[in-house]
């Protein structure tokens, strides 16, 4: 394996780390958004 492909392969799992929790994130913002908007309590 080719040290690029090694460095890509290892770079990859961080991006996809961040790519899930700014989901979870923006996720969370809507909901809270949407439950301050209709003035129910989110738990």
């Amino acid at each position: 394996m080719s040290s690029l492909a090694l460095t890509l392969y290892v770079l990859i799992w961080p991006v996809m780390a961040l790519s899930v929790m700014v989901l979870l994130c923006v996720s969370l913002y809507r909901d809270i958004r949407k439950a301050k908007k209709e003035g129910k309590e989110l738990v």
